[in-house]
């Protein structure tokens, strides 16, 4: 008899299917943790102002490990860029104050989506 064994990998914050493993550091520390693409974009949103001015010391560049097979489509850096740009660009003509790199705000995304069903 045959058997096929399967490995589904879950994100290690929410449950739902991972999309990669992503590798960081910090302190000396290395660590690993299975991401859904959104995940895995939050975390290094957060990490990105201090990676952005710090030196690099060691590694590759690399922006996480490959997508897993059958692990469905992701949204992609430049799909988020030209999102990010569009609310920067809505946000100005709004009279909101933006910056030209980051993270756009909760609230200057909210105000986007309210206004336009984006």
């Amino acid at each position: 008899m045959a058997q096929k064994v399967s490995v589904v990998m879950s994100d290690d914050i929410d449950g739902s299917p991972a999309d990669e493993t992503v590798h960081f550091g910090l302190d000396g520390v290395d660590y690993v943790i299975d991401l859904s693409a959104e995940n895995a974009d939050e975390l290094r949103d957060a990490l990105f102002r201090f990676v952005e001015v710090a030196r690099r010391v060691s590694g590759r560049k690399k922006r996480g490990s490959p997508p897993m097979p059958n692990a469905g489509p992701a949204v992609g850096t430049s799909q988020r860029r030209a999102r990010a740009q569009a609310i920067r660009a809505w946000a100005r003509e709004n009279g909101f104050e933006v910056s030209d790199r980051g993270r756009v705000s909760l609230e200057v995304e909210s105000a986007f989506a309210k206004a336009t069903g984006k």
